[in-house]
């Protein structure tokens, strides 16, 4: 059997090894194949990589023989020889990873300089200093990357000479100060490494290659991977490539280019570069770099060659394209060509003008814009010029960008957003009780509960940024702060969320608006000719419905009713139902609340005129309408020892009782759902009363209504949906009997516990449709704890790689998404065109959106403001699936 091949040629390569060579390898090839100038190399594949990564750093037979092969052959090509006193080869060691990861591993330049060699380069170039310079440049770069030396030992000591010799900028260093800050480098790496520093170029050479290996796993580039879903599996790719020279004076240069204007998509100039200096310098603002514009009266040769070299690139790549070049001596060398990073916006205008010119197709436009990027069209955000840094981390619960003066609780947010004033309310959790306080608020902060909790939903329902679980913030509810890093904020101090990071920031930052343009439109217009799942929206009042119309929604997926009871006057009605001490007594309430949920509905049914709207029944325990256990005993002791009046405290005491009777110890898995109708049949006959009446008033008022969809959730058993379903149609023919009127209407069920969808054949004999509650039911599948999971052990699981991601943002494909699959299966042995949809938050999650086209499901239903995105994420999995 042969042995595995880890290392390529230049000459070997092409883009279409991208996985072996990595990006930067395949993207210099490729560039090479087209007879772009590039300097000669050699590529260590990312198979090599991920063999001593799985091997714990131990390299894999006959990989150190295959580079020094490598070597050998690229010694050949270019007459020069690593280590040689006469014609030295230099050589840079370069990380290139398959996705692209800019900045977050390794880089060693001018690998090959030493006290033998040294002296060899400045004679060639004709130029002491820039030996020198390379030699300074390597001994710092190398001893930081290779052997872990921190970088201000170095830093401090240039600081020290440049001051010494009263000059501003590196340039300005002679070449005898260069000289004696190589022996000040010298001395400090072996004080630093104990005398152990290595000399010899080809075991530094091997050193590099493996500390470009390491890179892999350091701290930054794991968070980089983490928030871009890249595989740690894929690894990356070394590029050992001949050093050309950006610093051999004011003939020479180096730079960073792109064919378009990455922030906002224009097909104009745009990139920067710096005379006398090496790549580094210019990603690493070490010095100020100068507009690309200006090179032309600097370099003006090299200037329109790189110009047709970036069209050339441009046109070949298809895509816009980020580049990296060196002019050494008015030659222009390509050290680097990948498809740029590119702002939402940018990605946009890019995928419409480059289908206008020809340049790709309306498919491939759909396929190059990541549909989540999206988000920061749909909200406000900060400005990406911003420098500032987080002063604490917690979920990105609802997207955009909210600055606003602290509040600590909903009455006061309420009643300062009410004068029009900019409010952020920090809770430790927020309740129904704090609705009206959310509604106004610029953002929401909250110390615990998760991407799914109560602050989440409701905010992102409403549009309003919310960092949710930051669990580092402690909050003083009596004197009004929250200290944070152990700093404290006090009531009206301003901060700014980024609740697409679940980022927190000191003070006001700027934003910038959301940009919904005619390429944005034109975009997502593409997306609907393609994709085979509708998409609907979770909306419970007439503004979400009407919000999610706008962005193009398909109907209502999730209309939760009990957001409805949340409101702050129609909570007293509710809490009177709930402590009722009779039937006839909870009736009379129920007449009382029946109107305010016809009101609801009537103003829903009418922005949603002409679509399906899918109408959930209570769901939640009926504890979570009351105030908390522990909140309401304190305030019953206190009453006590303050010798309130005996009717305040029987009242409240009154109220602690009932708190207590329906507490539970697991409520998620309690008295809820079905489970609650069962108990209480006036709940689902009063909700089914006020759904009718409006469906019929708005039918009346404008001649057409929403189509009715009544949704029973937590059924895990046949019988209960029998039970339900027989409440239901028997109100239902009540109420058009009483109108004289009918319309047609369907009864389903949510699908959130696994029973159900084990038994969907079953169920599906008395459903007309299946809704996947995934939230509840990637809680119920996985045996975890939402709220508790996210502000626990959830985190550790996604760092240490036990699970790729949040199974609460993006699905468990295959236990949750089997679970899901099972269900739509089994209900469609017994119903072949039974409609099957998802209303969980993961009907706005790309990655989940694939699956659920593989799965076959007829829509998904998410927050208003991701239905484009779910739009575009629909069409790409029907591209990929094609």
């Amino acid at each position: 059997m042969a042995p595995t091949k880890y290392v390529y040629d230049l000459s070997e390569g092409s883009m279409a090894m991208k996985p072996l060579l990595g990006g930067k390898g395949a993207g210099i090839a490729e560039m090479n194949r087209l007879g772009v100038p590039v300097p000669d190399a050699f590529t260590v594949t990312t198979e090599a990589s991920v063999a001593v990564m799985n091997a714990n750093g131990q390299w894999p037979e006959g990989l150190s023989d295959q580079i020094e092969s490598a070597l050998q052959r690229l010694e050949e090509r270019t007459g020069k020889q690593l280590g040689s006193a006469t014609n030295p080869l230099l050589v840079s060691v370069r990380s290139g990873a398959v996705m692209s990861m800019p900045g977050m591993m390794d880089t060693i330049l001018n690998l090959g300089i030493s006290d033998e060699s040294v002296d060899a380069v400045a004679a060639l170039a004709g130029n002491e200093r820039f030996a020198w310079d390379c030699y300074r440049r390597f001994i710092s770069m190398y001893g930081e990357v290779v052997e872990g030396i921190e970088s201000h030992v170095y830093e401090n000591a240039l600081t020290e000479l440049k001051a010494a010799r009263g000059v501003e900028t590196d340039t300005d260093l002679t070449a005898e100060d260069l000289k004696g800050l190589v022996e000040t480098f010298k001395k400090l790496s072996n004080e630093a490494l104990g005398g152990a520093w290595a000399s010899d170029p080809h075991e530094q050479l091997i050193r590099a290659v493996n500390a470009v290996f390491r890179s892999w796993l350091n701290p930054r580039a794991e968070v980089y991977r983490r928030a871009n879903n890249i595989s740690r599996d894929l690894g990356t790719a070394v590029n050992v490539q001949q050093m050309v020279f950006g610093n051999r004076g004011d003939t020479s240069a180096t730079g960073v280019c792109f064919s378009r204007n990455p922030a906002t998509g224009a097909k104009e100039l745009y990139g920067e570069f710096l005379v006398n200096a090496q790549g580094e310098d210019v990603v690493a603002g070490i010095r100020t770099p100068r507009p690309l514009a200006e090179m032309e009266a600097v370099l003006p040769d090299a200037f329109h060659q790189l110009l047709d070299t970036m069209k050339t690139l441009e046109l070949h790549q298809k895509d816009m394209q980020d580049m990296e070049f060196t002019v050494e001596d008015s030659k222009l060398y390509m050290l680097q060509t990948r498809n740029g990073k590119r702002t939402a916006a940018a990605a946009v205008k890019m995928a419409v003008d480059m289908v206008d010119e020809g340049l790709i197709t309306k498919d491939e436009a759909i396929l190059r814009i990541e549909p989540g990027a999206l988000d920061a069209l749909l909200h406000p955000g900060i400005d990406p010029n911003s420098t500032a840094q987080p002063i604490t981390k917690g979920l990105p619960a609802s997207p955009g960008a909210a600055v606003g003066g602290l509040s600590f609780s909903a009455d006061d947010a309420a009643a300062k957003g009410g004068r029009g004033e900019k409010v952020i309310l920090c809770r430790y959790e927020t309740t129904p009780d704090d609705i009206h306080g959310v509604m106004v608020s610029q953002g929401v902060l909250t110390a615990h509960g998760g991407m799914t909790s109560h602050a989440a939903v409701v905010a992102r329902g409403m549009g309003i940024t919310c960092v949710a679980g930051a669990t580092s913030i402690k909050i003083d509810f009596i004197d009004k702060n929250v200290t944070i890093d152990g700093v404290v904020y006090q009531e009206g101090d301003v901060l700014t969320l980024n609740g697409s990071t679940g980022e927190v920031f000191a003070g006001a930052l700027p934003l910038v608006p959301a940009k919904v343009d005619d390429d944005f439109q034109t975009v997502v217009g593409w997306a609907d000719q393609i994709r085979r799942l509708r998409v609907r929206a979770n909306a419970e009042n007439f503004e979400d419905a009407s919000k999610a119309r706008e962005l193009g929604a398909e109907g209502i997926g999730l209309c939760r009713t009990e957001h409805m009871f949340m409101v702050a006057d129609r909570l007293p009605a509710v809490r009177r139902m709930i402590l009722s001490e009779s039937e006839a007594e909870r009736a009379e309430v129920l007449d009382e609340i029946l109107p305010m949920q016809q009101a609801d509905f009537e103003q829903i049914f009418t922005a949603m005129k002409g679509l399906p709207v899918t109408v959930r029944l209570l769901d939640p325990p009926l504890h979570e309408f009351l105030p908390n256990l522990v909140e309401q005993s304190l305030l019953v002791q206190k009453l006590e020892l303050t010798g309130a009046p005996q009717a305040d405290i029987d009242r409240e005491t009154a109220l602690l009782a009932q708190v207590k009777r329906l507490h539970e110890q697991n409520p998620m898995l309690g008295t809820r759902g079905c489970r609650l109708g069962l108990l209480w049949p006036g709940i689902p006959e009063m909700q089914t009363r006020a759904i009718i009446r409006a469906a019929l008033a708005v039918l009346k008022r404008e001649g057409e209504t929403a189509g009715i969809e009544i949704m029973v959730p937590l059924v895990a058993l046949k019988a209960e949906l029998v039970d339900q379903r027989d409440i239901v149609e028997r109100t239902v023919q009540e109420e058009f009997a009483a109108a004289g009127q009918s319309l047609p209407y369907a009864i389903g069920t949510m699908i959130e516990l696994p029973r159900a969808a084990v038994v969907g054949d079953q169920i599906a004999e008395v459903a007309d449709f299946f809704s996947f509650g995934t939230n509840d039911l990637t809680q119920t599948t996985m045996g975890i704890s939402r709220d508790d999971a996210e502000n626990g052990f959830l985190q550790a699981y996604v760092d240490r790689e036990i699970l790729p991601r949040n199974p609460f943002e993006s699905i468990d494909v295959d236990g949750v998404g089997g679970v899901v699959r099972l269900g739509v299966n089994n209900g469609r042995k017994t119903k072949s065109d039974l409609k099957c949809g998802v209303c969980g938050e993961h009907g706005g999650d790309p990655d989940s959106i694939e699956l659920f086209h593989q799965i076959g499901l007829d829509y998904v239903s998410c927050s208003p403001f991701r239905v484009p995105i779910a739009r575009l994420a629909a069409a790409r999995a029907q591209l990929l699936d094609s």
